[in-house]
């Protein structure tokens, strides 16, 4: 009788566990994430194709992509929190997958039709649905951004309640979904365009998301059931603010003052909110609304007390230390080959998922801030491999190599850079073969010391950056009012796409290997203001308490006094 009854419990918990609110939110998240990573993997390929092997369309998709994100952000973020949350996720959901296949049809009649529609008035009609694609392909990632934003950011808190360590857990369980998806998608679609064809990929895509569709929105309206708190959103009532607060100060960080965990600095008239009678505005001020709201949101993140965590989050974007299109091009020039490289991510993916789980370790074991301040310290650590990367021998570091080398070469010709013959330089742009022979001369293990050094670095640092991401995130979560979640986190959106920007900037103005190591060594110095600043937050919000390690829930235990405040 008691195995058969142990035997129950097991099955009912198993049950409860697949049938949980919080299991719905992965799946539903995993099937999101699976088809936004076959998309975004598959619409460069594309854009490639159709434009001759040349980069210039997917060089533009990119920068409407960040630029749209980079002026939208807030405003999306404030209409998430202005609408109810169901209307704001199924909404999402269905423009982000809708524009996606509409996106791959119009791809499939391009691929089937080309070769006509480039006759027709003089390839304009091309040209169109070039535009069409690009446009409805940025509307669908501003969808997946409102999606990213209420789920991830918003329904996540919800379901948690008020348990801090069920929302770590939750946090990390998602990244380590994004971390899986990364690399599998792109595998899948990559081996359909392969063996069949572009079209086909195009119409794999397409079905694939009309299919997650109805599958995600029936996971959604069943997490809308299982937990009523979704129903209820503050913004509306101002007494509902208090309650909804993610956590006590304890749950935070057991060891600091409570309004260093969970009370943004900001008052209530800095949250943004609908004027009192719009019908009497007039028709300039409806059309500068959403200038406003932009404007506000940025003023309501910079009053927030994690500002300068969220910036030291951004500021981990402007570094060419990622498994981007420009390691991976700087590798190509480096002698690494496709087999080579797809092993490199494949460590990357692995580091970033021993990174998510050392994070619901050490917050248990040193708080939430402390975690940020170690997980800093850890990345900055590894990075110094890259820096010594750039000295190492291999490297093609020369700061007497012209920036703009292969543009003189290809607009004015070689005879007007002397400075081109350098031996240096044939190494990389595979010059003549005198200048090939000093590459010859070098032993094999000791010309691929510098890029081993890097990638070891890049690779190892993932721990550090993937933990250091989650405790940003869980500060964000925990610490904003329920109604300003939307607006602060599309206003951190922004501030990361701004600086992702910069530092494509920074790589088109110097684009060549030889000038690389100069980047790598500007890129980690920007991951150092970061932490700088991450830095000046948690000794802001510890003091000299930031550098004892001590368990949060022996300090509970030990600091159980109405003085709290005060001994904290």
């Amino acid at each position: 009788m008691d195995t058969s009854g142990a035997k129950k419990t097991c099955y009912e918990s198993v049950r409860d566990f697949f049938t949980s609110a919080k299991f719905l939110i992965y799946m539903g998240h995993a099937l999101s994430t699976w088809g936004d990573r076959m998309w975004n993997f598959a619409v460069a390929v594309f854009l490639v194709e159709l434009y001759g092997n040349s980069l210039l369309l997917t060089a533009v998709y990119g920068l409407v992509v960040a630029g749209s994100v980079l002026l939208l952000g807030a405003i999306i973020g404030d209409w998430v929190d202005r609408n109810p949350r169901l209307k704001v996720a199924q909404t999402s959901l269905l423009v982000q997958n809708s524009c996606v296949i509409v996106c791959g049809i119009l791809l499939m009649v391009v691929f089937q039709f080309k070769e006509q529609l480039v006759e027709l008035y003089n390839g304009w009609i091309l040209t169109t649905c070039y535009i069409l694609v690009i446009t409805i392909a940025n509307i669908a990632n501003l969808a997946s951004t409102a999606t990213s934003i209420t789920i991830q950011r918003d329904w996540v808190v919800v379901v948690a309640g008020q348990d801090s360590s069920k929302l770590a857990d939750m946090n990390a369980t998602v990244r380590i979904i994004d971390q899986l998806t990364n690399i599998l998608a792109p595998m899948l679609v990559g081996q359909i365009m392969a063996f069949g064809s572009h079209f086909i990929g195009c119409g794999f895509i397409s079905g694939w998301n009309l299919c997650s569709m109805c599958l995600e929105y029936a996971l959604l309206w069943k997490v809308y059931q299982k937990t009523p708190a979704l129903a209820v959103k503050a913004g509306q009532k101002e007494q509902q603010q208090e309650l909804k607060q993610l956590s006590n100060p304890r749950d935070l960080e057991s060891d600091q003052s409570p309004e260093e965990s969970s009370q943004p600095l900001m008052n209530e008239a800095s949250v943004v909110t609908k004027p009192d009678s719009p019908k009497q505005r007039g028709c300039c001020y409806q059309a500068t609304e959403p200038l406003r709201t932009l404007k506000a949101g940025w003023v309501a993140y910079y009053n927030q007390n994690i500002f300068f965590a969220g910036m030291s989050l951004a500021f981990l974007y402007m570094t060419v230390l990622g498994f981007d299109c420009i390691t991976t091009g700087y590798a190509y020039t480096q002698g690494l080959n496709g087999s080579v490289l797809s092993l490199l991510m494949g460590a990357s993916a692995v580091s970033g998922i021993c990174g998510t789980v050392a994070f619901t370790w050490v917050r248990k074991k040193c708080g939430l801030i402390r975690t940020g301040f170690i997980s800093g310290m850890a990345q900055l650590s590894c990075l110094m491999l890259c820096v010594v990367s750039v000295f190492a021998p291999g490297s093609p570091f020369d700061l007497s190599v012209s920036p703009f080398q292969d543009l003189y070469t290809h607009l004015i010709g070689e005879k007007t850079l002397p400075e081109a013959d350098h031996s240096l330089t044939g190494v990389l742009t595979g010059g003549n073969a005198t200048t090939a022979a000093p590459a010859e001369e070098m032993p094999p293990l000791q010309s691929y010391m510098s890029v081993s050094l890097l990638f070891a670095g890049v690779i190892a640092a993932r721990v550090g950056l993937w933990s250091f991401d989650l405790t940003v995130t869980q500060l964000i979560q925990e610490n904003v009012i329920e109604s300003e979640r939307g607006v602060i986190n599309g206003v951190q959106n922004s501030m990361n796409y701004l600086l992702d920007l910069l530092h494509f900037i920074m790589v088109i103005l110097a684009p060549n290997p030889e000038a690389f190591g100069l980047l790598v060594i500007i890129s980690v110095s920007f991951v150092a203001m970061g932490h700088i600043m991450y830095f000046g937050f948690a000794f802001k919000s510890l003091g000299s308490r930031l550098f004892l390690c001590c368990s949060p829930e022996q300090k509970v235990e030990e600091v159980d006094s109405p003085s709290l405040p005060t001994t904290v």
